[in-house]
């Protein structure tokens, strides 16, 4: 591990916690989701996706171009956010989601993202199909199994991770999540009924599609 990285790791965790605590303020909580929640294991959780984050944009992308660095810097700040937020209440907001969409495409299409590169075209179809596909495919489960928030989630994490690592990140994301509610529902913590936000697992598996896809 470089100094770098393990500096931003640090940063991430302690920007984790950050996050936590914006979340149980913000967006405005309902009846369902009173604000002010104690520190606890969704505390942990954040700081650890957060280390990983940053620890993975000093890892990655040490030596790419400045406004690369920013640019994915700030989008892991929002996945960060958007992990600690959803988490708490259950949602993925529009603010987290929705601006990242044309900044990639962008950075896609001036041919300066260095995770796209050439393949534009399938990192555009996934960021169109997959999460269109996704969505339809979780209808019979009920509202809410897959939600509006994460398909604009996962639009944003086609164009910016490519088509392999985009892929590889659902995937992985959609393993973990069947683990853990696998876990949850054999030690009685959750019922069938039970809703779980899925997107702080998708969000986990775009980070992990950028780590095991060099």
């Amino acid at each position: 591990m470089s100094v770098l990285a393990a500096v931003l790791a640090l940063a991430g965790a302690a920007f984790g916690v950050v996050a936590d605590r914006v979340a149980v303020r913000w967006p405005e909580h309902d009846d369902d989701h009173p604000a002010g929640r104690a520190i606890g294991w969704r505390t942990a959780a954040c700081a650890a996706i957060g280390a990983f984050a940053l620890w993975l944009l000093g890892e990655r992308f040490a030596d790419a171009e400045p406004l690369v660095q920013v640019l994915f810097g700030l989008w892991f700040a929002t996945l960060v956010l958007g992990f600690a937020v959803d988490l708490d209440q259950r949602l993925l907001p529009d603010e987290l989601t929705l601006p990242i969409i044309p900044l990639a495409l962008l950075l896609d299409l001036v041919g300066r993202n260095p995770l796209v590169g050439t393949e534009l075209l399938p990192a555009i179809a996934f960021a169109v199909i997959v999460p269109l596909a996704t969505y339809l495919a979780s209808i019979p489960f009920g509202a809410g199994a897959f939600g509006q928030g994460d398909v604009k989630l996962l639009v944003g994490v086609g164009l910016m991770s490519g088509f392999l690592r985009a892929f590889t990140g659902l995937v992985s994301g959609l393993f973990a999540a069947g683990i853990v509610l696998a876990v949850l529902l054999a030690t009685h913590r959750i019922g069938r009924r039970t809703f779980v936000p899925f997107g702080p697992f998708l969000i986990f598996g775009a980070l992990w599609g950028m780590f095991v896809r060099v």
